[in-house]
């Protein structure tokens, strides 16, 4: 109980001082006009009160990742628990609100944009094919879970085809509708359910009498036992959006097109991220507490269950009739909100690249129908391989985003060490997970050679960038900055 009640009064620390730090680093103006005024259209760029912005955000971001990220990935010990808080401060929160004022600076660009302004045309592009086709895989994903889990509180005729069927129906028109009509009206309810389910467990682990064994007294090994699954890099590809995730960044921008002043960017990208890092953290013990420890857990996984089984069990058990039911349309509700915003990041990225406008029904149409037909064929492909390929290409656009802010910084004179040593990082983790992970997704490489050669990239990354600083500081580039 200590250990997680110091991770939780960390976490907020970190909001209050490194958040402001990193506010700071960056430098707000808040008297510069924001895209949701010099661009208003009434469909994407709209003004929304701060509140709504927060809780879309933090919904949008949230999805299953932070639950069932760390119903499975506190399989890697105590050290699930340090990778939450740090990496939340560190890496997820800086990512999130870094990204999220490059757009508010540049009228509202969505993410390939914004880092291919940094790092060269050639990325631009890669980063637009890239980030169009990770969103249209977690619209895919976030279908699959929610349907499952509706299907099993409703009658048998209305099965999980029904249902996925339904969501991508709905998909379809949260996608096209203005941004204010269906998001901006129920997400902040959504937002309440997801919020109320993790506070309610918190509450129930702080006085329900609940042992939360997190382990740190048998060191910090992978509780998997076998050679698979070391810490690194998988820990920190397995935990993803309850401490940093590459898609985040595509959602951003689309917040930033509502957000009425700069100096409201902390509280709302900064802090949605601490606040699903609150929510991994919380996830994290009550399945270490609920199961009894990781040998209970490895026990439960083995004999077939499933994080959306374990989920149900702790949500009906826990908090009863109501709140159970509470907290899992809270589970619902956010891979649904999750899957339709990334598809209409989607439209936006699309649109940006092809520079159509958006403010008629039309062109809409025109941008989102093939994309929802790619959507469509990537769903009869196995939840399971789309998965895995989700969490690497989900942490190799984080890895993208913040070598994009480093250059950034640097080009503008800022202290880029907040986003250069996550940067470096999460080079190093892709990497070594793509060369070291099991086919399909990885090459299966010796462990070894996996982290010897991603070490060697990563310091060629590290020695290209710190050229081009030097480069830059004396002169030998003039650079033009754009925004």
């Amino acid at each position: 109980m200590t250990a997680f009640l110091i991770s939780l009064a960390v976490l907020v620390a970190g909001y209050v001082l490194y958040g402001l730090l990193t506010e700071r680093i960056f430098g707000i103006d808040k008297n510069r006009e924001t895209p949701a005024y010099s661009q208003r259209d009434g469909i994407d760029y709209i003004p929304m009160p701060t509140w709504k912005v927060f809780l879309i955000q933090f919904l949008n971001i949230a999805g299953l990742g932070p639950i069932f990220g760390a119903i499975m990935g506190v399989m890697y010990g105590p050290a699930s628990f340090i990778w939450i808080v740090a990496g939340t401060i560190f890496g997820g929160a800086v990512h999130d609100y870094v990204s999220a004022m490059m757009s508010l600076r540049s009228g509202g660009l969505s993410l390939p944009e914004l880092v291919g302004d940094q790092l060269g045309l050639g990325i631009k592009q890669l980063m637009r094919v890239f980030s169009v086709l990770l969103m249209i895989l977690v619209g895919s994903v976030f279908v699959f879970t929610p349907a499952d889990i509706i299907a099993g509180m409703t009658p048998e005729s209305l099965d999980r085809t029904f249902w996925i069927v339904v969501i991508f129906a709905y998909y379809i028109l949260a996608t096209l509708m203005p941004i204010d009509k269906i998001i901006g009206r129920f997400y902040p309810i959504f937002g309440v359910a997801l919020l109320f389910m993790a506070v309610a467990l918190l509450v129930i682990l702080l006085v329900g009498g609940h042992d939360i064994p997190v382990g740190f007294e048998d060191g910090l090994a992978s509780r998997y036992g076998d050679d698979a699954h070391p810490v690194f890099p998988m820990m920190f590809v397995s935990i993803a959006c309850g401490a940093i995730s590459g898609f985040h960044a595509t959602q951003s921008p689309m917040m930033a097109r509502c957000l009425k002043n700069e100096r409201l960017a902390r509280p709302v990208f900064f802090g949605a991220m601490v606040a699903e890092g609150l929510v991994a953290l919380i996830w994290a013990a009550a399945t270490i507490a609920f199961t009894g420890g990781y040998a209970e857990l490895k026990a439960f996984f083995a004999d077939g269950g499933t994080p959306g089984a374990l989920v149900h069990n702790i949500s009906m058990t826990w908090l009863g009739g109501l709140g159970g039911v509470l907290a899992l349309l809270g589970v619902v509700a956010a891979p649904i909100t999750t899957g339709d915003t990334a598809l209409r990041s989607a439209r936006l990225i699309a649109a940006d690249m092809l520079k159509v406008s958006q403010k008629t029904l039309v062109r809409r149409l025109a941008v989102s129908i093939p994309l929802f037909g790619l959507a469509f064929v990537v769903m009869m492909i196995d939840f399971n391989v789309l998965w895995r390929y989700f969490a690497w290409c989900n942490q190799t656009l984080a890895m993208f985003t913040l070598w994009a802010a480093s250059v950034y910084l640097a080009r503008h004179h800022k202290a880029y060490i907040i986003t250069l040593i996550p940067a470096l990082f999460m080079t190093m983790t892709c990497l070594t997970y793509l060369l070291f992970a099991r086919s399909p997704e990885g090459l299966g490489l010796d462990y070894n050679v996996a982290f010897i050669v991603a070490g060697c990239v990563s310091a060629a990354c590290l020695t290209l960038f710190v050229r081009y600083v030097v480069r830059l500081n004396t002169g030998v580039i003039k650079d033009e900055v754009r925004y």
